[in-house]
């Protein structure tokens, strides 16, 4: 197919990432309109990156315009509608993470793209990072046995984006559907897949809002409206999977620590790993402890993460290679994300039917 025409809904921060993928790719791919609710800032946008329409209504846009890809990268309240009128209109889908506001929105989402025919991705980025595909490559091949336990969190002592991301009726939660999905959906992705069936988690509130200066380096780029702050500062859990493997993950925006963390552990039978930020793995050898770091820069690169996961999108388009973060998986991460809320309000374990 020749190159394909691309739009975008909602032209916040994590918007440029889409846009600059995108733009690496000009020989496959073209961004011809843009839309957001904010008139200014839609058209300025447009302006800014030289796309030729902008629009403040998706389903204008989706009736004018003729597109094959279309990045949702509105706030978490917006997803479903926005991401079901792009699939409808004839588009194929990467929607920014949490794929939705509740499961519910998610399978319906699903749904639509099933009876479309058209390709919703969820937009994991981690599953894109150099270091998930060292890991990866490390437990495909038997290296550290089966995975029967990890740890994943993503705290921040002081680091609430403000505006609608502490509003849970646009945000539907806090930390633990903003940061908590990357690390939750990461283990996931490393270790296969497996389904999860039974959930208990916490969620604490009792910090509020961001306390003093330092902490969060950047902000909500959404103007104009009012938001409230009524999300968690805290939330924790133990996943149980029927493969046998339990996560245990922790994420907050405000928390007593002394810095913030973003560790990954993984704990199989024949080695364990961490990333921190480095990856190393622990195993013995010989009657011997043995602590293995592999050659080479392993941490984390953000040079080219976002522009990764945009490729792949684009080459699943145009080619239909098998998608790597299918609308399944943002359906599956949403049961476990509902789940630890409904746990933490009840204050019982919530059974998960996949």
């Amino acid at each position: 197919m020749g190159k394909i025409k691309v739009g975008i809904i909602g032209t916040g921060n994590i918007s440029a990432f889409h846009i600059g993928g995108y733009k690496a790719l000009p020989e496959l791919c073209e961004v011809v309109a843009v839309c957001d609710i904010d008139e200014q800032k839609v058209k300025k946008y447009a302006a800014n990156h030289g796309v030729a329409r902008y629009y403040t209504d998706y389903n204008e846009m989706m009736a004018k315009e003729k597109l094959d890809a279309v990045s949702v990268c509105t706030w978490n309240a917006a997803h479903k509608g926005a991401a079901i009128a792009a699939l409808r209109g004839g588009a194929n889908v990467i929607c920014e993470k949490p794929m939705a506001m509740n499961a519910e929105e998610a399978e319906d989402m699903q749904k639509v793209a099933e009876e479309t025919g058209k390709l919703l991705m969820v937009a994991f980025v981690r599953r894109f990072g150099n270091d998930a595909d060292i890991l990866k490559n490390f437990i495909e091949k038997g290296s550290m046995g089966d995975i029967y336990y990890a740890k994943a969190t993503y705290l921040r002592r002081n680091g609430c984006p403000g505006g609608w991301f502490g509003d849970k009726e646009f945000s539907g939660g806090g930390p633990l559907i903003d940061l908590g999905v990357h690390v939750i959906d990461l283990v996931r992705y490393l270790a296969g897949g497996p389904k999860p069936v039974s959930v208990y988690g916490v969620t604490y509130s009792n910090l509020g809002n961001n306390r003093a200066v330092g902490g969060q380096s950047w902000v909500s780029s959404t103007a104009g409206f009012q938001f409230k702050y009524t999300v968690e500062d805290f939330a924790s859990a133990l996943v149980r999977f029927d493969n046998g493997m339990t996560l245990a993950v922790e994420a907050s925006f405000n928390l007593n620590i002394k810095n913030d963390m973003g560790d990954i552990e993984l704990f199989g039978t024949k080695a364990g790993a961490k990333i921190d930020p480095q990856i190393e793995f622990f195993s013995d050898m010989n009657g011997m402890l043995v602590d293995i770091k592999p050659h080479g820069d392993t941490a984390l690169n953000f040079n080219g993460l976002f522009n990764r996961e945009m490729a792949h999108f684009v080459d699943c388009v145009c080619n239909s290679i098998p998608c790597r973060s299918v609308a399944n998986d943002g359906v599956v991460i949403m049961k476990i994300l509902d789940a630890i809320y409904k746990s933490a309000e009840t204050g019982s374990e919530v059974k998960i039917n996949l």
